[in-house]
């Protein structure tokens, strides 16, 4: 599955395949699985009230790191992490997300036969 996106007025496509957790491994030396399972725990908080502690509880560096990764499986020209996005003046997390979950859900499921 792949998806292009605008941020910070560049086309950047992202793309998730079967390496993608072996790239994310490879990169991060964590399990990619398990870095989307801490994020499903963010579910928990619903409510505006909520969003204190839901930000308390966030790492966002796993946000950051399977957004690379993304976009490294669908170009592998891009440099590490950090000079990658040292080439972004703004880059909208809470925007970004939302665009890309798609990728990150067909990462951990499986189709129905």
């Amino acid at each position: 599955m792949e998806k292009t996106i605008t941020i910070d007025n560049k086309e950047v496509t992202f793309k998730s395949t079967a390496a993608t957790p072996l790239r994310f491994k490879a990169q991060f030396h964590k399990d990619y699985f398990a870095e989307i399972i801490k994020l499903n725990r963010l579910n928990k908080f619903k409510d505006a009230k909520d969003n204190f502690e839901m930000l308390e509880n966030a790492d966002f560096e796993i946000f950051y790191n399977i957004i690379w990764v993304l976009a490294k499986t669908a170009d592998n020209s891009i440099p590490d992490p950090i000079t990658w996005l040292d080439g972004f003046d703004e880059f909208p997390l809470f925007q970004i997300i939302p665009e890309i979950q798609d990728l990150i859900a067909s990462s951990i499921q499986s189709k129905k036969k």
